[in-house]
């Protein structure tokens, strides 16, 4: 089989009522008709509420569509051991909700072509169904985050990312949660897009950000939540990152 051009990971757990609402089924649908070779690997985290077996289920009815079974580790484990098994040339990764539909990555895929090596989708200051208190956290954390790394990023939390496979198989090794991702407890998402910037960008690869539609259409009610803990401990991970890099770990 001929190496696909996108490699395309999604992160699964506890998405029961998210599949439910077909968002696997609108992946399938859009990806029928692209021109470019493609695959889909669902990463499972370790998932309680049984949407292990409904992937799965969908997997053996869709080809190009695998499941990696993985132990608990948190969304950049997840993501980390598909990219692992990743056989394309571009690799995406995007949530399972589809906040971001699939079909943005033609915003993203023409850059490669013009010598970028990481390309982001951003969500723009109009966040769709955003409410006004994750909207207040999310500047918060933006000039935050500004003040000390990525000063050119206006949105490093867009779950929707893509980089060169070769790239992504040598900078997410080196990613500081990865180290911990045995104690992840829950659905772990942190800062590690921050992480995985700064890395990419100490390659010296080139990086380049773009506005995609985004619009919060994730029905899960079994990932726990909670907003504010969420954004104290990605500020933490920020801080980590930035001592990492002055104490020279990244060189």
């Amino acid at each position: 089989m001929n190496k696909p051009k996108l490699s395309i990971i999604i992160p699964n757990y506890n998405e029961k009522e998210n599949i439910n609402a077909g968002v696997l089924q609108q992946v399938a649908d859009y990806l029928k008709k692209v021109s470019y070779t493609w695959e889909v690997i669902i990463s499972d985290d370790a998932s309680t509420d049984g949407s292990l077996k409904m992937v799965q289920d969908f997997a053996k009815k869709h080809d190009g569509f695998r499941v990696l079974a993985n132990k608990h580790g948190g969304k950049a484990y997840a993501v980390w051991c598909g990219i692992k098994k990743a056989k394309g040339e571009i690799v995406l990764f995007t949530d399972m909700d589809q906040s971001t539909p699939l079909k943005e990555v033609e915003k993203l895929l023409p850059h490669y072509d013009q010598g970028y090596s990481v390309v982001f989708g951003s969500r723009g200051k109009a966040r769709q169904n955003f409410p006004w208190h994750r909207q207040l956290m999310s500047w918060g954390f933006r000039v935050i985050r500004q003040i000390f790394l990525l000063r050119g990023v206006s949105d490093t939390q867009c779950g929707f990312k893509s980089l060169e496979t070769k790239l992504a198989k040598k900078v997410f090794p080196r990613l500081s949660i990865l180290k911990d991702a045995e104690k992840s407890s829950g659905w772990t998402v942190s800062a590690f897009d921050v992480e995985l910037l700064f890395l990419a960008e100490k390659q010296g690869a080139k990086l380049k950000e773009v506005e995609v539609f985004w619009q919060d259409e994730d029905v899960s009610t079994t990932k726990s939540k909670n907003f504010i803990n969420e954004s104290l401990d990605m500020l933490k991970q920020i801080l980590a990152v930035k001592r990492n890099d002055v104490q020279g770990k990244y060189d």
